[in-house]
């Protein structure tokens, strides 16, 4: 059999060259033709169940045996013991020089909701987490100011993409490799021994998953990479994110699958409630900003989560406080009192660590935590045996009334449009109105948009949300832009380029599975032919 082309369509120069050395694609193509199809399976699988009724989102019988026996994960790695502040963030050369030293236990380098997947930030990013870890990483800002680490380094665990985007730029037979497998595989190559010399190892974040399969198929990635670059079994260690309502009734069986790579369960707010309009578009839900953790079907979530997770030995990792710190002295103590108060809750939960966006949130995480865990790494002592929760109560969206104000409307039109224009221009998080906006973000925004336009929900103004309406808003938002001379020639294009997007989503039937995915393939997947260097041994 004739082996398949591999080609590489994006800049293969300097440190591009560095990162896609012959191994290191090798590994990566290896991973594709090992796992590709099982991964084109389960998204297929994925679409089916979706089709399905609403009530087949339940518990799985065929699984009960998982959830009733008792089996624990491994024990946690030595520094994954003590998880009470995480920091996430794109793998942005200056963004990783202040995680790094912001001081918090983990760094959470995220190449999915928070990084734009251009060509450029995907490959430097993996040269900038090598750097990071031979002490080589600085940055020098325009202004001339320097910024370099410290010299402590934070534990760092990568998030890669989900399984559902490709990665257009390396390709085998012309068929694109999968994002996961690209972020995943370039990490492990380059940057998997050097965890391991460092007394650490490769930790990784899981996004998106609707299957216990689907981390079924991650454990075998894992236990085939490892043996690949000889690696010992059980060195890997993931978290998975649980941000799909599918996934809230498969967590004991997402666990089970990866319990000798498991490093816990994280709760992912947006992307859940975004899971939610798509699994049950005829449930109208009210604006973003009242749908709080308190909200009863996000608590029964949260909730069985930490019970899940503590009943197998596992870190509950809780979710994001988005706030960029004000230089309004006010606002920034009325802020940073709403992230001590949502951490109290989550502490007080049994969760044993969480996330913020910004280093001006650490201490403040941190605080809550360390009153509550003291000298404690964690509280998974805490099995919370009360907490009994049933697939009635996960879906339980019934009691919320929906009127949209039309400050929610505008916010929801102005945030997916100023982020998908930032995302197009390379900008993966980005700061808007005080909240540090990422794809999951502007993801709930657009399908809550979608949802409102479907249902015709009413506006505390007496005007039922609209197609026209929300295009009226989404002119208007490109008028105020154009008459403070916020948009050049580039910029007016990239936002024309993001209303013509939002527009086209915004008009389907059914809820567009997802916004990057379509964004990715039509403005940034592009580029010319490289040619693919001589292969070398995978082995390390």
């Amino acid at each position: 059999m004739t082996a398949e082309e591999i080609t590489v369509t994006g800049t293969t120069e300097g440190r591009y060259g560095e990162i896609l050395s012959p191994g290191a694609i090798e590994f990566v193509v290896a991973l594709d033709r090992e796992f590709g199809a099982r991964r084109v399976q389960l998204l297929d699988r994925r679409r089916r169940r979706r089709t399905t009724r609403t009530d087949s989102l339940n518990f799985l019988p065929s699984t009960e045996s998982v959830r009733s026996s008792s089996w624990t994960v491994a024990p946690p790695a030595h520094d994954l013991l003590d998880r009470r502040v995480e920091i996430t963030g794109p793998p942005e050369r200056k963004m990783t020089v202040n995680a790094l030293n912001s001081g918090a236990q983990v760094w959470m380098a995220d190449f999915e909701d928070a990084t734009s997947p251009t060509w450029e930030n995907v490959v430097l990013g993996q040269a900038n987490l090598r750097d990071a870890l031979d002490g080589t990483l600085d940055f020098t800002a325009p202004d001339g100011r320097e910024y370099r680490v410290n010299g402590w380094l934070p534990t760092i665990m990568v998030r890669p993409r989900g399984w559902h985007l490709p990665e257009s730029h390396l390709r085998v037979g012309g068929r694109p490799v999968s994002a996961a497998l690209f972020d995943f595989g370039l990490y492990l190559f380059h940057c998997g021994q050097r965890q391991i010399d460092r007394g650490s190892g490769p930790y990784f974040y899981l996004p998106k998953l609707e299957s216990h399969l689907e981390a079924r198929l991650w454990n075998d990635v894992f236990v085939f990479a490892q043996e690949a670059l000889g690696i010992p079994r059980g060195t890997i260690r993931a978290t998975a994110l649980i941000e799909t309502i599918p996934a809230a009734f498969e967590m004991d069986e997402i666990l089970y699958e990866l319990r000798e790579h498991s490093a816990g369960l994280n709760a992912g707010r947006w992307d859940y409630l975004f899971s939610m309009i798509k699994n049950r578009p005829d449930v109208v839900l009210p604006e973003r900003s009242s749908l709080t953790m308190t909200t009863p079907f996000m608590r029964a979530y949260t909730e069985l989560l930490v019970r899940t997770c503590h009943r197998r030995n596992a870190h509950a990792i809780g979710g994001m406080a988005a706030v960029v710190p004000s230089r309004d002295p006010v606002a920034a103590k009325r802020a940073l009192n709403q992230v001590r108060q949502d951490k109290r809750r989550e502490v007080g939960d049994g969760f044993d660590g969480s996330w913020v966006a910004h280093p001006g949130l650490v201490d403040t995480c941190r605080e809550v935590f360390d009153q509550w865990l003291g000298e404690e790494p964690h509280q998974i002592v805490r099995k919370r045996e009360d907490v009994q929760v049933t697939a009635v109560e996960l879906l339980d969206v019934r009691a919320l009334g929906v009127q949209v104000s039309e400050v929610a409307l505008r916010t929801n039109v102005s945030v997916a449009l100023r982020y998908v224009a930032a995302w197009l221009d390379g900008r993966g998080a980005v700061a808007l109105n005080g909240l540090m906006e990422d794809a999951a973000t502007a993801e709930i925004c657009r399908t809550q948009l979608w949802q409102w336009i479907r249902s015709g929900t009413p506006t505390d103004y007496g005007v039922p949300v609209s197609a026209a309406l929300v295009s009226r808003m989404l002119r208007e938002e490109l008028d105020v832009l154009s008459e403070t001379g916020a948009l050049d020639e580039d910029s007016a294009r990239r936002f024309g380029q993001a209303r013509t997007l939002l527009t086209v989503l915004l008009s389907e039937r059914t809820c567009p599975e997802f916004l990057t995915l379509p964004a990715y393939l039509r403005h940034l997947s592009g580029g010319s032919p490289a040619p693919v260097p001589d292969q070398a041994p995978v082995a390390a």
